[in-house]
């Protein structure tokens, strides 16, 4: 699993100080970006919350993904979580170590008093010294928490504790663009009280496995949800019930439960749990197995693939100013293109770590992680078969509608292709997918292809940038 490392200067060390307002931690930075460019020493976050408890216990939770595996247990999990601050909020996102399991903490305006929130994006170190001083705090006692581009604290007036980040996976930024991808074609497909989604998160098997003869749907039923084997109409996939299990740290104090995901379609798919705080918002995002990683999923391959999405994305990319929800059609009027050609590009930045999505707003967001789009394309396996087999000649593009060839291995793929769409192929990506997870690597070759000899490959099939990112929003 590659890594990317980053040098750190400070102009002086960070020091724990006495006043007249408690203990203080000054932590001094080192780089960051920010509105007004890059800055060497930026701050973005240095006050209270105003829900002390919840937010350490979502806190937790998230530290929880973070150090968890869902799926080969008997491997260690080593990842630390990533946080954003928004101008109007501080968002804490996290990846478990299968990949499988996205969490977010969402720090509102509402729970953020004493200080103004800035701009910028650091992954931290969660480590033991800080969870048990998290789970040590009581609802009575202050916490003040300063967040910079490369560290984060929380103090207490019980004392401090500092973690240093680390290095952040090539995979999980993979995962960070996949799960975007995933979540904006998800819409809202159930909302519990406080007393419902205690009520049915509890009862959830927490065991591995539990539910091995086939992914578990819920559906609404009253006021609760009604698991189900079948994805019913208004159904949502629930796999893994399991993993679930973040989010009992914070149900003493949940308001609500909204559940969000795609239209059924019988296959298993991803979906998305959200916790509704005083103040705050934490949500769950499954992967649609325990054994599937979201960096596989495969929802970017289009907007890697496409040269116009690469030169959109440049250009976008210049207009996007740390808004904590990105209007789509502000941006394509600013940038003068189609909202379908901005939302490739918003793909193509996640990719980039660039751009996240709230399902909860049903809107982009903008963060900063330490990745460009190529570092991406270098690591996506399908992407770099797809290349090289238009490097090598492999693809024969035939007149009049008939199905493309591509030669791989000692076999020949037919990939059948109309109007912009790429109907199937003959490999055995397709026969078990059927598009589920993105196209197949013969598929993205007729796509580049067709492109390079001037025909046109725009549309909206079932493996486009459009249909994947746009969902029924």
């Amino acid at each position: 699993m590659t890594r990317s490392v980053q040098a750190l200067a400070y102009s002086r060390p960070s020091a724990l100080a006495s006043s007249q307002a408690g203990r203080l931690l000054g932590l001094e930075t080192s780089g960051g970006l920010t509105p007004a460019g890059a800055e060497a020493h930026p701050r973005f976050f240095a006050g209270f919350l105003t829900s002390p408890q919840t937010a350490a216990r979502g806190l937790l939770a998230v530290a929880d993904v973070a150090a968890a595996r869902y799926y080969q247990r008997l491997r260690p999990a080593s990842l630390d979580p990533v946080v954003t601050g928004n101008g109007d909020r501080l968002r804490f996102e996290s990846f478990s170590g299968c990949g499988g399991v996205y969490a977010r903490l969402d720090v509102l305006s509402e729970g953020l008093d004493g200080a103004a929130t800035g701009h910028g994006t650091t992954n931290v170190d969660v480590n033991d010294p800080l969870r048990e001083a998290l789970s040590r705090l009581t609802g009575d006692d202050p916490l003040h928490l300063r967040v910079g581009p490369e560290e984060m604290t929380v103090t207490t007036l019980g004392g401090a504790v500092v973690e240093k980040k680390v290095p952040l996976p090539d995979r999980w930024l993979r995962g960070f663009a996949e799960a975007q991808v995933a979540c904006a074609g998800f819409d809202l497909r159930a909302e519990l009280s406080a007393a419902e989604a205690v009520r049915f998160l509890r009862a959830l098997p927490r065991t591995p496995g539990a539910t091995a003869r086939g992914p578990l749907w819920v559906a609404p039923a009253g006021k609760t949800l009604r698991p189900t084997t079948r994805p019913v109409p208004g159904a949502v996939c629930l796999p893994g019930p399991e993993r679930l299990a973040a989010l009992q740290r914070v149900l003493r104090h949940a308001t609500a439960l909204r559940v969000y995901g795609p239209v059924p379609d019988g296959a298993a798919t991803a979906s998305a749990w959200e916790v509704a705080l005083p103040g705050m918002r934490l949500t769950l995002t499954l992967s649609p197995d325990a054994s599937r990683g979201f960096s596989g999923e495969g929802g970017v391959l289009e907007a890697l693939a496409t040269p116009e999405a690469a030169e959109d994305a440049e250009l976008v990319s210049v207009l996007l100013a740390w808004e904590p929800r990105i209007d789509l059609a502000d941006l394509a009027t600013q940038a003068g293109l189609s909202v379908e050609r901005v939302r490739a590009a918003l793909v193509r930045l996640g990719t980039a770590g660039r751009v996240g999505y709230d399902v909860a707003e049903a809107a982009y967001f903008h963060r900063e992680l330490p990745y460009d789009a190529d570092r991406a394309e270098r690591h996506n396996p399908r992407l770099v078969a797809a290349r090289e087999l238009v490097a090598s000649g492999a693809v024969q593009l035939l007149p009049d509608g008939e199905p493309a060839l591509v030669t791989s291995g000692e076999r020949r793929y037919q990939v059948r292709w109309s109007e912009g769409r790429v109907l199937g192929c003959t490999c055995r990506w397709w026969a078990d997918y059927r598009g589920r997870r993105g196209p197949c690597k013969h598929a993205l070759a007729v796509r580049m292809a067709r492109r390079g000899a001037g025909e046109p490959v725009h549309g909206r099939g079932t493996d486009s940038v459009a249909a994947v990112a746009g969902g029924a929003r």
